[in-house]
C-alpha cells in the first residue's frame, strides 16, 4: 500500500516486543506513518527497513526527559504532526504488599506512571494546536482489579486509569480523545519477559501470593488473549467517530472488570443512607 501524506501518524512507546511491535507491524502494513520506539533502537530497526519514507525508529526511554523531548521533536520534523500516541511502555512487578522492595516499586512507577505522564505532556501541545488527536494508554485488567501478588502493579495501572479520566475531561473540547485499553491475559510473553518479582518468603502468604506468582510464570505462552486481534481492535477504536474511554480485551478481562465494578457499585449503593448522612443538614 502506498504511503499517503494524509495517513495518520502514530507514535508508539515500547515497540521491541509485545503489543507495541504487533501494533507497529499492522499499521505499517496498512501504509500508515508510524514512529516506533524502544530503549534500544537496534531492537526496532528492522521494522522500518524498506519503509523509511513512512516509518521512523527512535531510541526512547520514557524515564529520560531529554529522550522524550528529542523523540517528539524528531517526529514533528519528520512528519509534522502526531495523530495517535500509544503509551505502551511498561512492565510488571510481583510481590506481596508487605514484601515489596521500595526500589523496585519506585522503578515501576517511574516507567508505568511518571514516564507515561511525561510522554503525554510532551505530545499534548501539538494535538491541542491541531485540535485533534487520540491518546491510547495501555493499562491492564489490574487497573480495575487488585489481585494478590500484584498490588504495586495494580496501583500503577489504577493511577493511569484515574489520571486518564481527568485528561479526558480536560481535553474533551479540544478534539483529543483518550482511551484506556485494559488487556486481559494475553500471549505476549509478558510474564516471562516484562515482569520482575520479589520472591515470597513469608509463610502466611505462600498459599495465595506465592502460589499465584508461580502460576503466572508457568502460564506464560498459554494465555487466551491474541495480540494480533487486540492490535486490530486498537486500530479500529481510532477510526470511530466517538471512541470509547474504556476498552477491555478478552472474556477473562470482561468478566473480571465488570464483576469488580458491579461489586463496588452494589457495596456503595447499599450504604447510600449512611453516606448521605455525613453531610451538614440542608439549610
Amino acid at each position: 500500500m502506498a504511503a499517503s501524506d494524509t495517513s495518520p501518524v502514530w507514535f508508539i512507546t515500547g515497540c521491541s516486543t509485545g503489543f507495541g511491535r504487533e501494533l507497529a507491524e499492522q499499521l505499517l502494513a496498512r501504509g500508515w506513518r508510524v514512529v516506533v520506539t524502544a530503549r534500544d533502537r537496534a531492537r526496532v530497526a528492522d521494522l522500518v527497513q524498506g519503509v523509511e519514507d513512512r516509518a521512523l525508529a527512535l531510541e526512547l526511554d520514557v524515564n529520560q526527559a531529554g529522550q522524550i523531548s528529542a523523540a517528539v521533536q524528531a517526529t514533528l520534523e519528520h512528519f509534522g504532526r502526531i495523530d495517535v500516541l500509544v503509551n505502551n511502555a511498561g512492565y510488571g512487578y510481583m510481590s506481596s504488599v508487605e514484601e515489596g522492595d521500595d526500589a523496585q516499586i519506585r522503578a515501576q512507577f517511574d516507567t508505568n506512571v511518571f514516564g507515561l505522564f511525561a510522554m503525554t505532556r510532551a505530545v499534548l501541545p501539538g494535538m491541542r494546536q491541531q485540535r485533534s488527536g487520540h491518546i491510547i494508554n495501555i493499562t491492564s485488567v489490574a487497573g480495575h482489579v487488585g489481585y494478590p501478588g500484584s498490588g504495586h502493579y495494580a496501583a500503577s495501572k489504577h493511577a493511569v486509569e484515574g489520571w486518564s479520566d481527568s485528561l479526558a475531561a480536560e481535553t474533551q473540547g479540544l478534539g483529543i480523545h483518550v482511551t484506556c485499553v485494559a488487556p486481559g491475559p494475553s500471549r505476549t510473553d509478558w510474564a516471562g519477559r516484562s515482569m520482575t518479582q520479589t520472591p515470597n518468603k513469608i509463610a502466611e502468604y505462600a498459599d495465595i501470593v506465592g502460589a499465584r506468582m508461580k502460576n503466572t510464570s508457568a502460564g506464560s505462552g498459554h494465555q487466551p488473549g491474541d495480540p494480533v486481534k487486540i492490535a486490530q481492535a486498537i486500530i479500529a477504536l481510532t477510526e470511530e467517530a466517538a471512541p470509547p474511554h474504556h476498552f477491555v480485551t478478552g472474556a477473562f478481562g470482561m468478566d473480571a472488570v465488570t464483576g469488580a465494578l458491579k461489586k463496588t457499585l452494589t457495596e456503595i449503593e447499599a450504604l447510600r443512607d449512611k453516606s448521605v448522612a455525613t453531610d451538614f443538614p440542608k439549610e
